[in-house]
């Protein structure tokens, strides 16, 4: 897998200072979780999943939820375990064309049951989303996973906790919660390969949905929750761990009370007004500005539940060719005593010390996902994923 690979290797050439670099389930898993990329939910009932996965992953989708959980009722639990039986048997053998799956349960018992019934298919499997996690529910969880991976021989199955109960949006028990949910996690470091956020789940606690115009950051207080939780649990010392960005539900246009956010001059500089256009008319505007306001806040990746989403989380996520000559100058050997001295485009200040944890996790994401030409930007890396 690589992202970006599903373009023809001369257009990339064309996009890429320095090409994504290709991947497996097998890779580390500090690289697999920067790697996520657009995660793609999609609902474990669907008759023609497998299909539906192979189509995903020609379309660049690199990873994918299949969910028993709040995407189905509970009367479709049974037949959606059922079908996806069948659906991971009609994958075949081959691994090479697949984006990493996982699956999203309600309960820790559905875990072993699922990879008993699998069989020889849970070769497939990268792992399982963990839904309502909180220290009390999430140990049995975390358990389940270990106890599956061990049990059936499988070279690892990882967890992604979902973190969207009440006690982390109510004021009095936020800083228990995530003080529980850490302890949680750090016991189970090798399972847990990111952590995801239910904004709707926590908008729902409070009756509340942002519109289209608006972002989660936009929502005071889910933006206080989500800076919370990378407080906690996605600091840059090493314990921490990768948050993704929360879902953005909306893809058809409805009547706008607000001004389109996505400026016209990158678009009218390389000739793609309709590009634009397309883009407000599917309320894909206040999406990019989430996306950027993501990586502002320490977010890594997003929850996607329609794959228009996908192409622009991954053009966004690619590190310009500005932010990798920062980043390189801030992390030369002779820089290792500190000290302070002007970008490589004359337009900001590199401080060796302060910058360093910045420009780690952008050489990170610069390998998952790629460096830009210098003349190449945003909407060049949109178009070309969308050509395919």
């Amino acid at each position: 897998m690589r992202h970006f690979g599903h373009i023809s290797p001369t257009v990339r050439k064309d996009l890429f200072h320095q090409e994504p670099v290709e991947f497996t389930a097998a890779s580390p898993s500090r690289l697999l979780a920067a790697a996520l990329g657009a995660t793609l939910y999609s609902p474990a009932t669907r008759p023609h999943l497998a299909a539906d996965i192979r189509k995903q992953a020609a379309r660049g989708v690199l990873s994918m939820v299949l969910c028993l959980e709040d995407s189905i009722s509970d009367a479709e639990v049974g037949s959606g375990e059922t079908n996806l039986i069948r659906q991971f048997e009609a994958l075949g053998e081959q691994d090479d064309e697949l984006p990493l799956l996982f699956i999203r349960v309600r309960t820790p018992e559905q875990i072993p049951d699922l990879v008993r019934r699998l069989g020889g298919t849970a070769r497939h499997l990268a792992g399982f989303v963990l839904p309502k996690f909180t220290e009390s529910r999430g140990t049995a969880f975390l358990d389940a996973v270990a106890e599956a991976e061990s049990r059936h021989g499988l070279s690892r199955l990882y967890a992604m906790p979902v973190l969207e109960t009440p006690d982390l949006l109510h004021l009095e028990t936020r800083v228990e919660a995530l003080a529980g949910i850490s302890r949680t996690v750090n016991r189970h470091r090798e399972h847990v390969l990111a952590l995801r956020l239910g904004v709707t789940d926590f908008c729902s606690a409070y009756g509340l949905r942002r519109t289209p115009d608006m972002t989660a950051y936009d929502v005071q207080i889910v933006a206080g929750v989500i800076a919370d939780v990378v407080n906690v649990l996605s600091r840059a010392d090493g314990t921490g761990f990768t948050v993704t960005g929360p879902v953005w539900e909306y893809f058809r246009s409805q009547q706008r009370l607000f001004k389109p956010q996505l400026r016209r001059s990158p678009f009218l500089e390389e000739g793609v007004e309709e590009l634009r256009t397309a883009l407000i008319e599917h309320d894909l505007d206040g999406l990019l500005r989430e996306i950027e306001l993501d990586r502002a806040n320490g977010l890594m990746g997003k929850t996607c539940i329609h794959p228009a989403h996908v192409t622009p989380v991954h053009a966004l996520s690619v590190v310009s060719h500005e932010e990798f000559s920062d980043a390189q100058d801030i992390l030369r050997p002779e820089r290792g005593g500190g000290g302070v001295m002007r970008s490589a485009y004359t337009n900001k200040m590199n401080e060796v010390k302060p910058h360093r944890a910045w420009a780690e996790r952008t050489m990170l994401r610069a390998e998952v996902f790629g460096v830009a030409r210098e003349e190449v930007g945003f909407v060049d890396l949109l178009t070309a994923g969308l050509q395919v």
